[in-house]
């Protein structure tokens, strides 16, 4: 068991980096939509889950899985995306 939480401790290491910057590119896009009504985009969340269902299969994982992961990961970024817009706008004020 200590193997496997050393393989998921070092995976923790890089994918929370990535998630960090990933959070970079939801305040990014909330200076760019600027506008709640557009924060949540059906067609792109739709567009993302089918390119990582493709991903996963393609590397041997679980479709459903990766998909369930994605869905519930955009929708702590879109709350978070919000969060960025309503302190961006209260900064103007």
């Amino acid at each position: 068991m200590d193997e496997v939480r050393r393989g998921v401790d070092a995976l923790d290491d890089v994918l929370v980096p990535l998630l960090v910057q990933r959070s970079g590119f939801m305040t990014q896009a909330a200076r760019v939509k600027n506008d709640v009504s557009l924060v949540r985009d059906e067609s792109r969340i739709e567009t993302i889950v089918a390119r990582v269902r493709g991903i996963a299969e393609s590397e041997g994982g679980d479709p459903a899985l990766i998909e369930c992961l994605y869905r519930a990961m955009m929708d702590i970024f879109i709350e978070y995306e919000h969060r960025e817009l309503a302190r961006l706008h209260a900064e103007k004020r």
